[in-house]
């Protein structure tokens, strides 16, 4: 059964780079609407931007410069940068018990576990916290305001999908910690009872 669950997490943890990945690239976290005598839209990434009239092609930019985006998405930028890295390295760690298993070392083994489900949680808020905010400042801004209008984008709702994800794979790693840390403290030996049975056999025996 853990071993099962050991291997769902590590399906739930490459889906889950994936997810953050797709966000982080995707340049659509956030959606303007300009109803001034032209309609326009702009559409805006970590990475890029796009403004296109209605029923034209969208082409998307490169900003010239980080500095030029909102501080919400300049966090989002770092924390998504952050989140892949971690659950890199999550993987990396929980890939290697899974698969080499450590050689014998268990406590090596719970440690694996351990580290790399603390590490998917800790992804988990990297990524939950700047899609969280991007979507706060949005929806402040949402009611038609000077002639704009702002709307999520797709990539908030992946993010979130992603955010659960990496919650779920974290939780089952530890949840699979817990129970080899249960199993290894009932086959350690009971060095007190065995003493004890010791001094008993040599009070008899003298």
């Amino acid at each position: 059964m853990e071993a099962k669950l050991e291997l769902l997490a590590l399906v739930l943890g490459f889906l889950s780079l994936s997810g953050t990945v797709l966000v982080t690239l995707l340049p659509m976290w956030r959606v303007t609407f300009s109803f001034g005598i032209v309609f326009v839209e702009v559409t805006e990434g970590l990475w890029m931007y796009s403004s296109s009239h209605v029923g034209s092609r969208k082409h998307f930019k490169v900003y010239d410069s980080g500095m030029v985006l909102p501080p919400e998405l300049q966090a989002a930028r770092g924390l998504m940068c952050i989140s892949i890295l971690l659950v890199v390295v999550a993987l990396s760690i929980s890939g290697t018990q899974r698969f080499k298993s450590c050689g014998d070392n268990m406590r090596h083994k719970n440690v694996t576990l351990a580290v790399g489900g603390s590490l998917f949680l800790l992804s988990f808020l990297t990524t939950l916290i700047p899609v969280c905010w991007v979507a706060h400042t949005v929806t402040l801004h949402s009611p038609l305001h000077d002639g704009l209008k702002k709307k999520l984008g797709e990539s908030l709702f992946i993010g979130w999908g992603t955010a659960g994800l990496l919650l779920l794979t974290g939780i089952i790693l530890l949840l699979c910690y817990s129970k080899r840390r249960s199993k290894e403290g009932e086959d350690k030996p009971d060095y007190h009872a065995l003493a004890t049975r010791g001094l008993q056999k040599v009070g008899s025996d003298s």
